[in-house]
């Protein structure tokens, strides 16, 4: 039987209100048994935390997203050092840089970005990158702050071969969302099939990215299905072979083995 997990999604946002059974259900018909909710802002990562409480498969990604950075404060970090400790919490994120949307300046984010990293290394857990329009400038702070002994997630990873093969050299791995089966992410495609199979990941980031052959529609956690599909057909591997790998990939960085 395959097995996947979907490391990275969102089922604590409201698109899922109402709906968790259901999700669940149909991920595991896809062959999808574990699953991280990320939590980015103070209400997902109450939700997150309750729905990794209450169901065996999911478990949680807490942080502060580079879009909340403004929000970001003494206070916030002292309740987040507390919920970090929560036992299903695996990993501190998504947390990073994010220059499209820029609620909050390049000094603000970087700063916020920097102070998580030291809390992930403190705790001694990973953390899980969001980086938009920012690539070089993220390279750099991990670089700079270095990365604990449970390394880290460059979350959806949109960059080349080239890039990727830098974030592996500091210690990070690299997490496959739906754009790898989109048909001009040619980069993507390239990196999914050269980089070393025990440091790649996959994930949906759902509700969004709905892969190929869902694109353009509502993103579902089971969907991390055709991630696998594709990077089996880039690399000639099984679905078997990926699935597994992936899946014991994930189980090292959350510190599940």
């Amino acid at each position: 039987m395959v097995q996947i997990f979907d490391t990275h999604t969102h089922l604590n946002v409201k698109e899922f209100e109402g709906r968790i059974e259901e999700e669940l259900a149909l991920a595991a018909e896809m062959g999808v048994t574990r699953m991280n909710v990320v939590g980015f802002d103070e209400q997902t990562i109450k939700c997150a935390l309750d729905l990794a409480e209450r169901h065996e498969q999911i478990y949680a990604t807490i942080g502060w997203h580079p879009t909340e950075a403004g929000a970001y404060n003494d206070e916030v970090e002292q309740r987040l050092r507390r919920q970090l400790q929560h036992e299903k919490v695996v990993a501190l994120g998504e947390i990073g840089l994010d220059y499209h949307w820029m609620t909050a300046s390049k000094e603000v984010q970087e700063q916020v970005f920097r102070r998580q990293i030291a809390l992930s290394k403190e705790l001694e857990l990973p953390f899980v990158v969001h980086t938009r329009d920012a690539l070089e400038d993220t390279y750099a702070i991990i670089k700079k702050e270095g990365v604990g002994p449970r390394g880290g997630i460059m979350h959806s990873y949109s960059g080349s071969l080239e890039m990727a093969e830098r974030f592996i050299e500091l210690g990070m791995s690299i997490s496959f969302s739906g754009v790898v089966t989109f048909k001009k992410a040619t980069d993507i495609q390239e990196a999914a099939t050269y980089l070393p199979l025990d440091k790649i990941l996959v994930e949906t980031d759902a509700p969004y990215l709905a892969p190929v052959p869902r694109r353009g529609r509502e993103n579902r956690t089971a969907y991390t299905r055709y991630v696998v599909d594709k990077i089996a057909e880039l690399r000639g591997l099984s679905v078997e072979e990926v699935a597994s790998a992936t899946y014991t990939n994930a189980q090292k960085i959350f510190g599940m083995l």
